[in-house]
């Protein structure tokens, strides 16, 4: 998987804890939790295979290839813009090349605006 951005691996809590030290060097924290920065992955296999790019402490440049049984990858996030990560919303293409009519306004989507369900009343 190649995009423009990159991806970010979470992991589970309990492989984190097994790879111990060996992986601190190379997580960073956010908001989400810990997590790697990526510019590739493959995850055909038993392993899921992460490549980044960093600076040695001498200020050269080096691509790192990190290897993980991917059965500790908890979640990959497609990162497709510079800067920053997350979701955001992008109208759908067509079969025929047209771009689909925008999605509904946020208002109409968020949990204020929509009801929630009523539990059934007993008559007594």
């Amino acid at each position: 998987m190649k995009g423009s951005g990159g991806y970010i691996v979470f992991f589970y809590p309990q492989a984190l804890e097994v790879l111990g030290d060996a992986i601190k060097p190379y997580l960073q924290d956010g908001q989400a939790g810990p997590h790697l920065a990526c510019s590739e992955i493959d995850t055909a296999g038993g392993f899921t295979e992460m490549t980044m790019f960093g600076k040695t402490s001498a200020g050269q440049d080096v691509t790192l290839e990190l290897m993980v049984p991917s059965s500790m990858v908890r979640m990959i996030v497609s990162s497709q813009q510079d800067g920053s990560f997350g979701f955001r919303r992008q109208p759908a293409a067509t079969l025929a090349g047209t771009v689909a009519p925008p999605a509904a306004p946020a208002e109409e989507l968020s949990g204020e605006s929509i009801a929630a369900p009523q539990a059934p009343s007993r008559a007594e």
